[in-house]
């Protein structure tokens, strides 16, 4: 990774407005867009976060190129050529990814703000059609996009230091982290429908995770996993989502639906009318609030 980064100037910038719904971002999450302007005053999260990027950024690094296969035209081209097609239609660099081997179907970007990685488990590589494959590395490039990368990467290394050792000393930063990362997965589950431009596959693609299993995701019934959601909101066991870096997955899917009625998205797939952003924003923090109000407005 760059020796050159600097978490200052990553700060600067936030505070110059970078944030802002800017094209080429104007799909981005209001809250997500809010709570990264905010990091920059919460001084424990930003100096976490600033610490732990700094330290093992190397170290992040070698394990990647020991550990991992990258992908290029040469290798895997198939799966280049969707890394490039997403990369086209955010309007970004195509990003470096790589491949693990993993029985564990995940996806992770991390690094520093001018030096990103993506990793595909090779897992969910295996199990995934390729509009789904599609939604996820543009999800990924999504966090890319918009500025995400380093608040992320702070995240996993602080998680793993709590698991640990130094529980206590990091988990403000952690807790801060969590609410504002739930909120920056909406922003690229956006960008990952813009690319897949296809909301069934997208929402399969959580059944897959939900599940681990490409053979018993066939089987689950759509509605009667949404539903789970609606049970959850009864429980006050629907509170305990605020330990966790992802909304739960029947969230995602209902604020994706609601994406999916956008004008901003429609526009994308060639049709016309839809909601208006601000609106779509609104509908979600329904959806993604922990208080059992599904439907207000906020």
């Amino acid at each position: 990774m760059s020796d050159t980064f600097s978490f200052g100037e990553f700060v600067d910038r936030q505070k110059n407005g970078a944030y802002g719904r800017h094209e080429g971002a104007r799909y981005a999450y209001a809250a997500d867009l809010a709570m990264l302007r905010g990091f920059s005053r919460i001084r424990p999260v930003e100096l976490a976060a600033a610490t732990v990027v700094r330290m093992n950024k190397e170290f992040l690094r070698g394990t990647l190129l020991g550990q991992t296969v990258k992908v290029t035209e040469r290798q895997f081209p198939s799966l280049y050529k969707l890394v490039e097609r997403c990369a086209r239609t955010l309007q970004v660099p195509v990003p470096q990814v790589y491949v693990a081997n993993s029985p564990v179907m995940n996806a992770f970007t991390f690094g520093t703000e001018d030096d990103s990685f993506i990793v595909l488990h090779s897992a969910l590589v295996d199990s995934f059609s390729e509009k789904e494959l599609l939604f996820v590395i543009g999800h990924e490039t999504g966090h890319i996009q918009n500025k995400h990368v380093v608040y992320n990467t702070a995240l996993i290394l602080l998680q793993r230091m709590a698991e640990l050792f130094i529980g206590p000393l990091v988990l403000p930063a952690v807790v801060a982290l969590n609410a504002w990362y739930r909120r920056a997965e909406i922003t690229c589950d956006r960008a990952g429908l813009l690319c897949s431009q296809d909301l069934d596959s997208a929402s399969r693609s959580f059944i897959k995770l939900a599940v681990g299993s490409k053979r018993l995701s066939d089987e689950v019934d759509m509605s009667e996993f949404l539903a789970q959601h609606d049970e959850a909101q009864s429980s006050v066991g629907r509170y305990m989502e605020a330990f966790q870096s992802h909304p739960y997955l029947p969230k995602r899917i209902k604020a994706l639906q609601v994406f999916a009625d956008s004008e901003l998205y429609r526009g994308a797939i060639g049709q016309s009318g839809g909601l208006d952003i601000d609106e779509v924003d609104q509908r979600t923090s329904a959806i993604i609030s922990m208080d059992g109000k599904e439907g207000s407005s906020t």
